[in-house]
């Protein structure tokens, strides 16, 4: 794909503890299964934004963390939500990044 940052830049070590981060809701657990909802747009909204307050990242590392919960239309969707309504922005090496917060790394 021809987007800018698009390369990933994630350790194994950060990819699992991003998706570790992610809480869903349970409809269902026992011994063998744990049953969960897909986030909805709002909530996949405000798993993108908690992601960033970690770390700016580009659409295909955030993609990698949320593969299996959300397309990557989804997450475009839920980005240019996020941008439009001045929450985020995209740096100048294609990272979105939330607007007035100073990332940790």
């Amino acid at each position: 794909m021809g987007y800018p940052g698009g390369n990933i830049n994630l350790s194994e070590e950060e990819i699992k503890y991003f998706m570790n981060k992610i809480r869903l809701r349970k409809l269902y657990e026992d011994d063998d299964i744990v049953l969960m909802t897909a986030p909805n747009e709002d909530e996949l909204m405000n798993i993108i934004l908690d992601l960033l307050r970690d770390k700016p990242m580009n659409l295909r590392e955030i993609h990698t963390i949320l593969s299996g919960l959300a397309s990557e239309d989804k997450i475009r969707k839920a980005l240019i939500t996020l941008s439009e309504n001045g929450f985020i922005t995209m740096n100048s090496d294609g990272r979105y990044v939330i607007l007035g917060f100073v990332s940790k790394h």
